[in-house]
């Protein structure tokens, strides 16, 4: 499990495509302290495991189903990548809970700076916009954001000083995807109210 709060801004140094898949090699020097093969990481938002590290580099396999559901297939070589290790137990919890699991892809439309802070806004798929709500939790790109405004196809989200240099919302310009994960919560929520009224 992870919180939504970006350890550091990474960065592709290598990427090798394969039939059905891909292998990409990552710079991180704060996540891949102590890091084991078989370890969880999480890119942009998506929830990869350590294959090999050396140094303050990583490893990490992307299956088809990965790169079709995420924007992780957009990546080459100095692509700048969120990174996050899972929360220990016992640990604040700083952000809310994010699984890892990508629930589809967003866009960004429209960039409104001001003096102390950014409103972003971003696509939203159909299927995600019921779990979206005002002053609710998303992850976007692997980070833990309160939704500002929510609208049938958009929602938007204002950014403080810290993400704006930490993150790739920093950096990624109208047009560019990203990950989204709705909160699990409403999920849950969803399906057992479902269920109860025989719907599922």
């Amino acid at each position: 499990m992870f919180t939504g709060i970006v350890e550091e801004l990474g960065e592709i140094t290598a990427v090798e495509t394969l039939d059905d898949a891909c292998r990409f090699r990552l710079r991180g020097p704060v996540v891949t302290e102590g890091a084991r093969h078989g370890d969880s990481i999480a890119v942009n938002g998506v929830c990869l495991t350590v294959v090999d590290h050396e140094g303050d580099e990583f490893t990490a396999d992307v299956m088809a189903e990965t790169l079709n559901r995420s924007s992780l297939g957009v990546l080459a070589v100095g692509s700048r990548v969120n990174l996050e290790r899972p929360t220990a137990v016992g640990a604040r919890l700083g952000g809310h809970i994010v699984q890892g699991h990508v629930d589809g892809t967003g866009e960004i439309l429209e960039r409104k700076p001001s003096e102390h802070w950014e409103l972003v806004k971003i696509s939203l798929p159909a299927d995600l916009a019921r779990y979206v709500v005002e002053k609710g939790s998303i992850t976007v790109d692997g980070i833990s954001l309160t939704v500002v405004d929510a609208g049938p196809d958009f929602f938007t989200v204002s950014l403080i000083p810290t993400t704006l240099a930490l993150t790739t919302l920093g950096i990624k310009q109208p047009g560019d995807p990203v990950n989204l994960e709705v909160d699990v919560i409403a999920k849950y929520v969803e399906r057992l109210l479902g269920t109860q009224g025989g719907t599922r």
